[in-house]
């Protein structure tokens, strides 16, 4: 974790805290962080989850990768320094959604595990729920919805992961779906079972957004 050069700074205390905002949102506040290749799905399944769970009446935010780099992260390249302050920073706004009893949903390839490991570091009370969103370099390079695989075969993008540059896989993922051999909705069903499974959602939430 990055030294902070910030220097007489003192955290100032609320008065509505965490617990406070979870009881009004009727759910714990929680990063669910997906991990893989590019063109493996995290986007395409974290999409279908946010509405998923939206329809079940979560609070939700999803954060994605292009995106980010679009505005907060624009500054940062794909170098292994940029990439780990990348989601140095990513962590720490998912620990604000957290803590605002938001339910987020974190969408990179990220793909040193300590980087992750930095992630779930921030976190406590097991608020950081892995995904590992599984699909063979074969079939993301099949896939290659923007076209970046090609580039990168060809040489044109340097340090890509998966070609140029290493991705390291979870190893003890909390959920670990194969968007190779399962459709986007049985990837969706894999997580909310997990959710409610161990109590990160409640059921009653499923039978609220059915009768509404």
């Amino acid at each position: 974790m990055s030294e902070s050069k910030s220097t007489n700074i003192v955290w100032h205390q609320g008065t509505v805290e965490r617990p406070q905002r979870e009881i009004l949102n009727r759910h714990r506040g929680f990063t669910i962080w997906f991990t893989g290749l590019s063109g493996s799905g995290k986007s395409t399944v974290s999409v279908a989850l946010e509405e998923r769970l939206h329809g079940m009446g979560c609070r939700t935010y999803r954060l994605d990768g292009d995106n980010v780099r679009s505005g907060l992260n624009r500054d940062l390249a794909f170098s292994p320094e940029d990439r780990i302050e990348n989601i140095r920073r990513i962590g720490e706004v998912a620990k604000l959604f957290r803590d605002a009893g938001v339910i987020n949903l974190t969408a990179f390839i990220s793909p040193y595990r300590r980087d992750r490991e930095m992630a779930r570091a921030l976190s406590s009370d097991n608020d950081f729920v892995e995904v590992y969103v599984d699909a063979p370099l074969d079939v993301c390079e099949q896939r290659d919805p923007k076209g970046l695989y090609k580039r990168a075969r060809a040489g044109s993008i340097p340090n890509f992961t998966g070609i140029s540059a290493p991705y390291e896989p979870p190893e003890e993922a909390e959920i670990h779906i194969r968007t190779g051999e399962s459709s986007v909705d049985e990837c969706v069903e894999q997580i909310v079972a997990y959710l409610l499974a161990n109590d990160y959602i409640e059921s009653g939430l499923v039978e609220t957004a059915g009768n509404g």
